[in-house]
């Protein structure tokens, strides 16, 4: 069951995203922040953790995902460190994710022949 939700979830959050693309003025750049930013709000007034206990990745994937990490990532911090966990949550949560995405980048770079468009 838990494969139904991840895949009614996702796909939910995804589907919206692209609506937004479709059916509105906004770049792709800011519907990714607004993502983001949505994701960091519903974990900070505790609506999303519910979502991912329901749906698992299908909640954690998305864009909003990566707000909540990054909203639980300081909320650990503050509770381990005071104040200075305001700074350093964030990053020290999203750290492998984000070095794991540069990682690959690079090797890609290495392995492919940009091309220009147009």
């Amino acid at each position: 069951m838990i494969y139904l939700y991840a895949f009614l979830v996702g796909g939910l959050l995804c589907a919206v995203g692209q609506f937004l693309i479709d059916l509105t003025k906004l770049t792709p750049a800011r519907i990714l922040v607004a993502y983001v930013c949505t994701g960091v709000f519903l974990g900070a007034v505790g609506i999303y953790e519910p979502l991912v206990k329901l749906s698992g990745e299908g909640a954690r994937v998305p864009l909003t995902g990566f707000g909540y990490l990054l909203c639980k990532g300081v909320e650990k911090q503050i509770d381990k460190d005071g104040f200075l966990g305001i700074f350093t949550g964030g990053l020290t949560a999203c750290a492998a994710g984000v070095a794991a995405a540069m990682v690959f980048a690079f090797i890609a770079a290495l392995l492919f022949k940009p091309k220009q468009k147009g």
